[in-house]
């Protein structure tokens, strides 16, 4: 091969990592960082994944930025180091409204922190901004910090917690997803957002109809940004408050793929899920680039 092209094959390359890094795709040579066992349907509908774990209750005296608490971690650190996810509750709630989905994706491979906000009434961007403090404490200051891998950090929130992650994932575009459940904001627009995110509505939605929240948050997103969009079958505003199989089952395939870059996930997300459950499903399939 001649030095002129390799020069043009070495710029095609540069040219196309740098496309994927400003619209948040990534490369299907990137590095994987499997956690686990081979996924199967079975295992990741289940309540409990194949890592055991334990959980840590912090107060708000040691969590700066935020409230009170809990983080849920695998017990063994014999596959490496893991990726961190936040998750926020919703307007007026606390911590223990999204309690059964912090110990669910723990139990998958993540170091997962489980927040009480600041004030029961704080709205969506202050909830992006402990979100963020909540990752920030997670890697940095906690008991288990050395567990967190600082580049593979994700967020989660219902409600008004849902307008918080995509808040946090506009004003850090390094995070790696974002899943906003049954998210609320005032704000609609969202095209600077550069993560790879997964907007899960509720068909039923009363509080945060999907017509004005779920699915403009939604399509305001760049047509090149890795981004589903899941709509719960029949379901309220407060779906994500109780174990939903669903919601469990692609918010752990969509950290999976994308904080872990774990391409074992794709088959649950492309081609697009069907089922009882959904009532409607959009993405922009495929997620991995395919070979020269």
């Amino acid at each position: 091969m001649s030095k002129r092209s390799i020069t043009r094959t070495s710029v095609s390359a540069l040219v196309v990592v740098v496309m994927l890094t400003l619209v948040g795709a990534t490369p299907a040579s990137a590095e994987e960082f499997r956690r686990g066992p081979a996924p199967t349907n079975a295992s990741i509908e289940a309540v409990r994944g194949p890592f055991a774990t334990a959980t840590i209750s912090v107060s708000n005296l040691a969590t700066p930025g935020l409230g009170a608490a809990d983080i849920y971690y695998p017990t063994s650190q014999a596959e490496g180091t893991f990726g961190g996810v936040a998750i926020a509750p919703g307007f007026t709630a606390s911590r223990s409204s999204m309690a059964w989905l912090g110990p669910r994706i723990a139990s998958q491979g993540f170091v997962v922190i489980n927040i009480d906000t600041n004030g029961r009434f704080d709205q969506p961007a202050s909830r992006g901004t402990q979100l963020l403090a909540a990752l920030d404490y997670l890697r940095n200051s906690s008991a288990v910090a050395s567990r967190v891998d600082d580049n593979r950090l994700a967020v989660i929130g219902h409600s008004m917690g849902g307008g918080g992650t995509l808040e946090a994932a506009e004003a850090r575009t390094s995070l790696q997803a974002a899943i906003p459940l049954t998210g609320w904001n005032t704000d609609k627009n969202f095209s600077t957002i550069r993560t790879p995110t997964l907007v899960i509505g509720a068909e039923n939605d009363s509080v945060a109809p999907v017509g004005s929240h779920s699915i403009p948050f939604y399509t305001s997103m760049p047509s090149t940004l890795d981004k589903a969009y899941l709509e719960l079958n029949g379901a309220s505003h407060f779906a994500p408050n109780s174990p939903n199989t669903t919601i469990a089952k692609y918010s752990i395939s969509w950290l999976k793929r994308f904080v872990d870059n774990d391409t074992r996930y794709e088959q649950f997300l492309c081609p697009a899920p069907s089922g009882s459950a959904i009532s409607e499903y959009r993405d922009t399939c495929p997620h991995s680039i395919p070979p020269d």
